[in-house]
C-alpha cells in the first residue's frame, strides 16, 4: 500500500532544544579565547616589540612573553634588532650554500644597479653587499617612511658618487678597500642625518669588472700596461747596474785626487819646514853651513858619476900617472 507523500510544513519545524545557558557559555568562551590571544604575544630572542595604542607609539618591550591591550586597542610591531641584515646590489642570491651545494647568484636583470661611470669616463660593473643592523626601532619605524627602500636608494647614490671620484684602475684593483670604507662612512653619516635608526656594519665590493662589450679592449689595455711596466723595470735594472758603478768609479778618482793633493801639500810643508830649519842654522854660522851644504850636494852628485878624477888645481905634470883605462880612480 503506497502512502502519499505529505508536503513539508514549515510551521511545524522547530529548532533543536538548546538551552540559553549553553549559548552564553559558548559566547563567553569565544570571547575569552579572543581576549587571551589578542592580549599575550611572544617576542623572539633577536627582536623587540614596539607597542602602538590606536596607532601611537607607547613603549618597547623586550624578548619573551608580553601583554598588550586586547581587541586591537594596542598592536605590536616586531623589529629584529639583534639580527644582521643585508642588501645586495647588482646581483641576487638565488640559492644559499648548504652541505655539498655551493651558493648560486643571479646577475641578469640587475645591470641598472651595477653599471657605473668612473672618474676617468670609463664604465665598470660594480656589485656589492651592505650589512647593517637596526639600532633604534622607534626611528626605524616612524622617522622615515619605508626606511629599507630609502636605505637602498642611499646605497646606490653613495656608491656612484664614490666610484665617480676614482679611476677605473683604482675601482678594479688597488682602490676597492678604500672605496668600501668610504662608502661605509658616508652611509652611516646619512643614516644619522636622516635619523633612520640604522647601524652600517660594513660594505663589501663583491665583484668589479668592466662591461662585457668592452672587455676585449680593456684586456688589450691591461696587456699594454703590463708590457710598459716590464720595459720600465728592465730599464731600471740596467740603470741600477751601470749608474752605481760609474758613481763608484768617479768617487774613487775623486778620493785618489784628494789623496794626491794631501800628499803634495804635506811634502811641500815638509820641504818648507826643512828649509826654514836649515836657514835658521845658516844664520848662526854661514860659512860652516855653506861648507856642509856643499859637501852634502857633492855627495849626492858624485854617486851618480861613473869615473871621478879629483886633483888639486895647482898640481901639474901628473897626466902620465893616471891609468885612464881604470874606472873609478880617486885621489
Amino acid at each position: 500500500m503506497n502512502q502519499e507523500k505529505m508536503p513539508f510544513d514549515l510551521n511545524k519545524f522547530r529548532p533543536p532544544n538548546v538551552s540559553m545557558k549553553m549559548v552564553r557559555w559558548g559566547i563567553l568562551g569565544i570571547l575569552l579565547l579572543v581576549l587571551v590571544f589578542s592580549s599575550f604575544f611572544t617576542v623572539g630572542p633577536e627582536e623587540v616589540g614596539v607597542i602602538l595604542r590606536f596607532g601611537k607609539y607607547t613603549r618597547t618591550v623586550d624578548p619573551g612573553l608580553n601583554f598588550k591591550l586586547p581587541f586591537g586597542i594596542e598592536t605590536v610591531n616586531k623589529v629584529p634588532v639583534e639580527r644582521q641584515l643585508k642588501q645586495e646590489f647588482g646581483f641576487r642570491t638565488a640559492r644559499t650554500a648548504t652541505v655539498g651545494v655551493r651558493t648560486r647568484y643571479e646577475e641578469r636583470g640587475y645591470l641598472e644597479e651595477s653599471l657605473m661611470l668612473t672618474g676617468d669616463l670609463n664604465a665598470a660593473e660594480v656589485e656589492w653587499i651592505v650589512q647593517f643592523r637596526i639600532a633604534d626601532p622607534y626611528k626605524f619605524l616612524f622617522k622615515v617612511r619605508n626606511a629599507l627602500k630609502t636605505f637602498r636608494d642611499m646605497n646606490e647614490a653613495v656608491v656612484r658618487e664614490v666610484v665617480g671620484d676614482r679611476t677605473v684602475n683604482e675601482v678594479l684593483t688597488i682602490g676597492r678597500v678604500e672605496i668600501a670604507n668610504t662608502v661605509t662612512q658616508k652611509l652611516q653619516d646619512l643614516c644619522d642625518q636622516y635619523e633612520m635608526g640604522l647601524k652600517v656594519d660594513q660594505v663589501v665590493l663583491q665583484d668589479v669588472n668592466p662591461p662585457d662589450p668592452v672587455k676585449p679592449a680593456f684586456n688589450k689595455v691591461n696587456e699594454a700596461q703590463q708590457e710598459r711596466e716590464k720595459l720600465i723595470n728592465q730599464a731600471r735594472a740596467e740603470y741600477n747596474k751601470v749608474i752605481p758603478k760609474a758613481k763608484g768609479q768617479a768617487q774613487q778618482i775623486i778620493e785618489e785626487a784628494y789623496g794626491y793633493a794631501t800628499e803634495r801639500v804635506n811634502e811641500a810643508k815638509g820641504d818648507a819646514t826643512k828649509f826654514n830649519a836649515i836657514f835658521k842654522e845658516y844664520l848662526k854660522a854661514p860659512e860652516v853651513t855653506k861648507q856642509r851644504l856643499y859637501l852634502e850636494a857633492m855627495n849626492d852628485i858624485l854617486q851618480k858619476v861613473g869615473r871621478k878624477l879629483i886633483t888639486d888645481q895647482d898640481m901639474t905634470g901628473i897626466l902620465p900617472l893616471f891609468q885612464l883605462e881604470t874606472q873609478g880612480v880617486q885621489k
